[in-house]
């Protein structure tokens, strides 16, 4: 993986495409299908696809800064990437971490090298909706459940803020056969005649994300569209629990995007006669709040994302918490920070600050790792027998 060129690729070409459209992604709550086209024309798709498939191979760490650049032209265009490769990093690099008999390692080998080339030959784009609105936790809540029948099983339920609700090929989620106890983890195809897709999608922001609900009802879903087998999903989410960290790079990618677009306001020459911002006490003060929330958050998120791994120390799962905890609170500082900085124009529509903060004021609502599960964690760490 040659995580370097692929960020050159993102900053010097695909990005500031990507930031000019994204105004009008927000405003019509539409999703980035031209975004898409140049993520699937780039190879992109296939960002986390091992590279013995075919694919370029990013790990947790490449992937986190990948999405992060990808945050800094469009929120929308990075969240919804995040729900694709996150298929492709599960049945992938974080399967390969974990412990799984040979006849089962050779049934997801056979099944994720059909999945690969799906999205390496056909560009087939995966949507990861897992949210029933039944509870805050990864394995916890699951409703939707999987019958199994002849040749395969019939899935019923729902999935809430299901983004790329409309655009995806397929919807990769996590259900229940009853009687038993673990997760199962399907891809149900969005033809599907059991699939339907329900209300609006009018929110504050992200509106380009397409997050409507999904309804099954006795979808059929083949045995071999089973991702992972019976109860590696348990696993994973016990072994590997960081990958639900996944989300916080796209609001990394949006504070960089702020206190960019805030450093280059404050510092530009003003009209003839008139004093420069940078050059108001006021506004220094408030550009270095910027800086302490900025570096507070990203050197935080950093470590934690370096140290991300199978079977993680107590306190390193400890610090990946806080770290998408901060990310996701801090990121609603900055934004209303910087608007108070930058002063009255910011809030016009014709500035990205606006769209910022709707945008950044959504983060800390995502689960599994909300900001309110995360406290909830955190306040048992170290004084708590059952933490």
């Amino acid at each position: 993986m040659h995580r370097d060129a692929t960020l050159t690729l993102i900053h010097d070409q695909l990005g500031p495409r990507f930031a000019d459209r994204a105004a009008a992604v927000d405003r019509d709550a539409a999703f980035p299908y031209a975004n898409y086209e140049e993520l699937r024309d780039a190879g992109l798709l296939g960002l986390c696809i091992p590279e013995a498939y075919g694919g370029l191979g990013a790990s947790f760490a490449d992937y986190m800064q990948i999405d992060a650049a990808i945050g800094e032209y469009c929120a929308t265009t990075a969240v919804t990437f995040n729900m694709h490769c996150q298929t492709l990093l599960w049945t992938g690099g974080i399967a390969d971490d974990l412990d799984l008999p040979p006849p089962e390692r050779a049934i997801l080998d056979e099944r994720r090298t059909r999945l690969y080339r799906g999205v390496l030959d056909h560009g087939e784009l995966y949507a990861q909706p897992l949210s029933e609105g039944v509870a805050r936790a990864a394995t916890a809540g699951v409703a939707t459940t999987a019958r199994i029948v002849a040749g395969g099983f019939l899935v019923s339920g729902r999935k809430i803020f299901a983004s790329l609700a409309g655009a995806a090929d397929h919807y990769s989620i996590t259900c229940q056969t009853p009687g038993e106890h673990q997760i199962r983890f399907l891809a149900v195809r969005a033809d599907n005649p059991g699939v339907t897709i329900t209300g609006d999608w009018d929110v504050l922001g992200l509106r380009g994300s397409d997050s409507r609900t999904l309804v099954f009802h006795d979808a059929f879903v083949p045995a071999g569209d089973e991702l992972l087998p019976a109860g590696v999903y348990d696993q994973l989410a016990a072994r590997w629990p960081a990958v639900y960290m996944t989300l916080s790079a796209t609001f990394v990618g949006l504070i960089r995007a702020i206190t960019d677009y805030t450093r280059r306001y404050l510092a530009s020459d003003p009209p003839p006669g008139v004093t420069a911002r940078r050059d108001a006490p006021q506004k220094q003060a408030g550009w270095a709040q910027l800086l302490i929330l900025r570096e507070r958050a990203l050197v935080l998120w950093e470590r934690a994302v370096a140290d991300a791994a199978v079977d993680p120390a107590p306190q390193t799962l400890t610090r990946a918490y806080a770290a998408h905890y901060t990310v996701m609170e801090s990121v609603v500082e900055i934004a209303a920070l910087a608007i108070r900085v930058c002063g009255g124009q910011s809030i016009s529509r014709s500035m990205p600050l606006e769209r910022h903060y709707r945008d950044a004021r959504c983060g800390a609502l995502m689960l599994p790792w909300s900001a309110e599960a995360l406290l909830d964690r955190l306040g048992r760490v170290g004084i708590s027998p059952d933490a």
